[in-house]
């Protein structure tokens, strides 16, 4: 079942996304505000994607967005803004988002934005209820487990994202070798992605949180200036 929670303050933007998910074949959910939608996922957790609103009165969506997060690194996380500013996006994939789409945005980009994150969460997820021991990739102190999808550093588990997987799963494909971020976007959000280009920048930067001992001087997930970014172990 594709289910998707819709999390939108203002009802008429609500209205239009339910009805163009619903003619998509989604089965949707409809939130009103934070609370309301912190209440659903608590009760319920079973969605493959949340469309959260980031401006709503009280718990704003920044805050919901985090609190989901903590309690699911599988589920997907699309967040929607009125604003153009940089830093409301940058906020945004910081507290574990993994796309964003700025108001106003047509019905075509909207089904494809869920379209596109909602198969990457059902491949992580089928990955993971077909998991074994097999198919690990050990590069210094990091384990790649391609069939369970995950990442461990000197034997502990390191919370991912399916986006965040995808990216170290294909800087694991080539170490050593800079890889251009235009390389990476296509390859993690696809070939017709309409976005930014600097959504793999923001997703470099919470994978360094995660994975380096000082992400401010980071090791593993090197900047190759010009070139793109590379895996150095």
């Amino acid at each position: 079942m594709k289910r998707i929670l819709v999390v939108e303050d203002e009802a008429a933007i609500r209205e239009f996304v339910v009805i163009n998910l619903k003619r998509a074949g989604y089965e949707t959910v409809e939130a009103e505000d934070g609370e309301q939608a912190l209440r659903i996922f608590a009760a319920d957790p079973d969605f493959q994607v949340v469309l959260l609103d980031i401006m709503m009165p009280g718990i704003d969506g920044l805050s919901v967005c985090k609190e989901i997060r903590a309690k699911n690194s599988m589920v997907g996380i699309i967040m929607l803004t009125a604003k153009s500013q940089e830093m409301d996006k940058v906020s945004a994939l910081m507290m574990g988002a993994d796309d964003y789409m700025t108001k106003p945005f047509s019905p075509t980009e909207l089904v494809a934005r869920v379209d596109s994150l909602h198969r990457r969460v059902e491949m992580l997820a089928q990955s993971m209820r077909s998991a074994n021991n097999s198919d690990e990739v050990v590069q210094g102190e990091f384990t790649l487990n391609l069939r369970r999808r995950t990442l461990q550093k000197n034997g502990m588990d390191i919370e991912l994202t399916p986006v965040e997987f995808q990216i170290i799963e294909y800087l694991f494909s080539s170490p050593g070798v800079p890889i251009d971020r235009l390389d990476i976007l296509k390859r993690v959000w696809g070939e017709s992605y309409i976005g930014e280009e600097k959504i793999v920048d923001v997703n470099i930067r919470r994978l360094r949180m995660k994975i380096e001992d000082d992400p401010s001087v980071p090791r593993h997930l090197i900047t190759v200036w010009g070139r793109g970014y590379k895996w150095s172990v």
